[in-house]
């Protein structure tokens, strides 16, 4: 059963559709091509598996396709593969009125959201995504972009689709690891703003790991909702949409100090939001038994809750290049209880070098 919620964004508003075999039918997409012409954007290893699926639907509302396929991966997330996009755009000469369909991850839907942004000044941009953590959280709200040597995301543009295609027929190809991976995004909404979804939650876990397809269809379309009532009331992160950052101050310095791709984004989310948490616990906001019960949960999802070891200095200089930052503070995204979420910047130095102690390996 298709379910379609909405991001409300007054005329820039757009539709999410969460179900199975979405990928099959013509009318979510034949709505959102204006002229019969398409360019999609996919990856070495999600192209063999669904991009003939969509080319056959498309073909059978009379729709033309190019496909750009992009290497797979974080470490590629980079200016010159976002260049492959455009080469493949120019050489095909595709129009303004030329969607771009981002077919895949997270890493695919930024970087082809980015250059729908920018090419032409902006060209229409379908996110069809096929993880997880893509459909739960980066193919909705706008956000864009490629990675910096130096910082994760910190070159892009706010630009939204203007259509969701959630296929959770896609999850059935997914690996085990990246489905925690999107887990920890899913977590990240119940500890932010919703308790009652936190502890439904702990009770169908195994359920999720099991890829049930009621219980995971319900978290995607859970956490789509929560997404966009955030980015309805502040689509460019200018206060309450900061709050989907949880755990990603310290999860984004652990991708850029491991190098990127070593980790998966969702784990270093994880370890990241355990450390939130540990940080809430020692400025007295959330108990100890607290900070277990979001450790445990993470554990539970077959997620790492013990960060590597990079030196408290490194995460000092990581975490200080993060986009939070404000008047050279940094800004965390903390609990002040289960379900309530808060950006501080006046942590104390000493109970945040207490937690780089405390969370990392030895």
């Amino acid at each position: 059963m298709m379910q379609t919620l909405q991001v409300g964004l007054a005329e820039r508003s757009y539709p999410i559709h969460i179900g199975g075999g979405l990928l099959d039918q013509e009318g979510l997409l034949e709505r959102a091509i204006p002229r019969k012409r398409v360019a999609i954007v996919s990856n070495t290893t999600v192209a063999p598996l669904y991009l003939g699926q969509l080319e056959s639907t498309l073909k059978r509302i009379g729709v033309q396709s190019i496909a750009i396929v992009l290497p797979d991966g974080e470490k590629f997330k980079t200016t010159e593969t976002l260049n492959l996009i455009y080469d493949g755009l120019l050489q095909a000469r595709c129009e303004r009125s030329t969607p771009l369909i981002a077919l895949g991850g997270g890493v695919v839907g930024d970087m082809t959201g980015f250059a729908a942004a920018s090419y032409l000044r902006g060209v229409p941009f379908i996110q069809i995504p096929t993880t997880l953590l893509a459909q739960v959280d980066s193919s909705v709200g706008g956000k864009t972009g490629i990675n910096h040597p130096l910082g994760k995301n910190m070159i892009g543009a706010f630009y939204q689709p203007s259509v969701v295609l959630a296929d959770t027929a896609t999850l059935g190809t997914l690996p085990d690891k990246e489905l925690s991976a999107g887990i920890a995004e899913v977590i990240k909404y119940g500890l932010i703003r919703d308790l009652p979804f936190l502890a439904w939650l702990e009770q169908n876990m195994e359920k999720l790991l099991a890829r049930d397809k009621v219980a995971l269809q319900y978290a995607i379309q859970r956490s789509c909702q929560n997404k966009a009532e955030v980015v309805g009331s502040d689509e460019r992160e200018s206060g309450e949409r900061a709050l989907l950052n949880l755990g990603h101050t310290f999860g984004h310095a652990i991708e850029s100090g491991m190098g990127y791709g070593k980790w998966l984004h969702g784990e270093g989310v994880a370890a990241g939001t355990v450390m939130a948490a540990d940080l809430s616990c020692r400025l007295g906001w959330i108990s100890a038994q607290d900070a277990e019960r979001v450790r445990n949960l993470f554990l539970r999802a077959k997620l790492p809750v013990v960060a590597p070891n990079l030196g408290a200095e490194k995460y000092l200089d990581l975490m200080g290049l993060d986009k939070k930052v404000e008047g050279g503070k940094i800004r965390f995204v903390l609990l002040k209880q289960l379900g309530q979420a808060v950006i501080y910047g006046d942590a104390p130095a000493e109970l945040v070098r207490q937690t780089l102690d405390a969370c990392v390996h030895e």
